[in-house]
Formats: C-alpha cells, structure tokens, sequence
C-alpha cells in the first residue's frame, strides 16, 4: 500500500520548535518531490515547503522563509520539516504529499497546489499558543 505516516506534531509555544517527519511506505522517495502542506478547517491546503528528489531544490512560501527548513533522506524513506520560530499562525494540520515530476511543481509563489499532488498521509496536529 502506498502510504505516508506523518509524525512529530504537538502543542508549543511562540518561539518554539517541532520537527515533523514523513515516511513514505510502499514506494520509494527516490525520484519524487515532496511537499509539505498545511490545513486548517474551512480552507484549502496550502503549500508550506518543498523539496525535489535529489534534495537540491527547495521551496518555501514567504511566511516560513528563514524559520522552517526542509529535508529529506532517502535512505530513510524520510521527509522532513524542522521549524523554529514558531507563530500561532503557523497552527494547522501538516502533512506530506509527493510529486511524481521529481522536483516540485508547486515552489513558493504559487498561489495554489498543482492538482498533480498525491496525499496519502493523515497529517499532524501543530498547535502554537501561549
């Protein structure tokens, strides 16, 4: 079954830190991008950061640039998002998808997530409040 397990989430302060991770099962990473995106009841997803197959493209939207870092290990079947600096705005549920172009169609100014994205994942829950 092709699946992605999101972890890492939790409930922190402004200023904190959390890094998620994504594993991807049934598949390999290899040759696909991915992205993280966030949700949050009554909208669409939206697109945090993105990473290409190789690791060397990397997107952010303006909101987490500086703060949020995007990874990844193939090896480890592994995606991941450490973010520091943390907003109560950056509350949502995050999770993972893949972009089977190998690098990512969605980059940071976009205004929407291409359609071509695959979620597979249950997200977590990031909770950032005093």
């Amino acid at each position: 079954q092709l699946q992605f397990v999101e972890s890492g989430g939790g409930f922190v302060q402004p200023g904190g830190s959390l890094k998620l991770s994504c594993v991807a099962s049934g598949f390999t990473l290899d040759y696909e991008g991915v992205l993280w995106f966030r949700q949050v009841p009554g909208k669409e997803r939206e697109g945090i950061a993105c990473i290409g197959s190789s690791g060397r493209q990397l997107e952010y939207v303006d909101a987490v640039k500086g703060r949020f870092t995007i990874s990844r290990d193939n090896a480890k079947n592994t995606v991941y998002l450490q973010m520091n600096s943390l907003k109560p705005e950056d509350t949502g549920v995050y999770g993972c998808a893949r972009d089977v172009s190998g690098g990512c169609s969605w980059y940071g100014a976009a205004t929407a997530i291409p359609p071509l994205y695959e979620y597979w994942g249950q997200g977590t829950q990031v909770t950032v409040s005093s």
